[in-house]
């Protein structure tokens, strides 16, 4: 594989790394369905302390998911692109079938 090719992948991988868990996939549904939000709400949101949830915005932010913007004390959160739901829906679609395969076993 040419280096170019692989640069691609590598991207690629980085970015599906970065939504590999159920606290950062919450804060990115939380971002696509409500806009933007300061890390205090999504604290709450998701029940742990601050520091937890800065790390897991900071691996959104490296992967290019989500940006940031600072106001006064308070950063503020939202999503870079509106399309990586896209990407959710097929994960949803992927889960369906799924799901369907092991009933068509049970049967």
């Amino acid at each position: 594989m040419d280096k170019k090719r692989l640069a691609k992948y590598e991207a690629r991988a980085k970015i599906i790394k970065a939504l590999a868990h159920p606290a950062r996939l919450l804060i990115v549904d939380e971002l696509a369905q409500h806009g933007e939000r300061c890390v205090c709400e999504l604290t709450e949101m998701i029940g742990t302390d601050m520091s937890t949830v800065s790390r897991h915005l900071s691996q959104l932010k490296n992967a290019g998911i989500v940006s940031d913007e600072k106001r006064g004390t308070t950063v503020y959160y939202r999503l870079q692109v509106q399309c990586i739901m896209n990407f959710f829906e097929c994960v949803e679609s992927v889960m369906a079938c799924n799901a369907k395969s092991q009933q068509e076993l049970l049967a």
